[in-house]
């Protein structure tokens, strides 16, 4: 064997090596995140089922279909939590493996990129769960038929609101999605501006699929969606013009 290829196999074993390291300083993150919140697990199911069970009639409750779903679904959730609070140290570790395979200027750029990313997601959730929430409870509640009780399992509800949180997190990340297309030179402004009729189609099309099948959901998903494809349509001109 040469020396270039010894060289280039004690360099991929290193890469390894730090990737492993990156990924277990991760885990462990999560894992200390989850034991720290494992004894608030009720009350941090309790919170995140406010915005139901404050529009609930008196005589009616969240249930459990399944005999462990009281002891297992607070604990499903506190991992999710836990998983949400290490997402910025887990980006961290990524970006700091891939950095040192960039210029300084993509350095400072990338960094700057990951903090706009990493907010965007945040504001995502948040929106979901203090204006989305609300608003789709209070219409489900009011249109339930006169002797229904509305009696929601907790992991049923579980599932919803995650499902509900990952959409509209994804969907807040858009402006940087549309930013990277327009930097990259895969399209540009110009072009995306004469397909908005199209995009504008596909954001209803994204609504529909990742949210409930009711007309509340949809829109509330797809309406942002469009306003943050034209957020970064802006960003998009703004900063070619100084990368010009």
């Amino acid at each position: 064997m040469s020396v270039t290829s010894k060289r280039k196999k004690q360099s991929y074993i290193e890469h390894l090596t730090e990737l492993r390291s990156r990924l277990l300083r991760s885990a462990a993150i999560i894992l200390t995140f989850f034991l720290s919140l494992i004894y608030f697990s009720n009350d941090i199911y309790e919170f995140l089922a406010g915005p139901l069970q404050s529009l609930i009639p008196s005589n009616s409750s969240m249930i459990a279909t399944q005999v462990a779903s009281p002891f297992l679904t607070p604990l499903k959730l506190t991992f999710y939590v836990s998983l949400f609070f290490s997402t910025p140290y887990v980006l961290y570790e990524m970006w700091s493996f891939i950095a040192p395979g960039m210029y300084k200027k993509e350095r400072k750029f990338s960094v700057a990129l990951l903090f706009i990313s990493i907010a965007l997601f945040y504001l995502g959730v948040i929106f979901a769960y203090f204006i989305v929430f609300p608003l789709v409870f209070s219409f489900f509640t009011s249109i339930s038929p006169e002797g229904v009780k509305i009696m929601t399992d907790i992991s049923s509800y579980l599932d919803f609101i995650v499902t509900m949180f990952l959409a509209f997190a994804i969907t807040f990340e858009i402006p940087v999605f549309i930013f990277l297309l327009n930097w990259s030179g895969i399209t540009s402004p110009e072009s995306l501006s004469n397909k908005r009729p199209y995009i504008i189609l596909v954001c209803f099309i994204f609504g529909m699929l990742l949210t409930p099948p009711d007309i509340i959901s949809q829109t509330l998903l797809a309406i942002p969606a469009w306003l943050l494809f034209e957020v970064g349509l802006v960003l998009s001109r703004v900063l070619l013009k100084k990368k010009n």
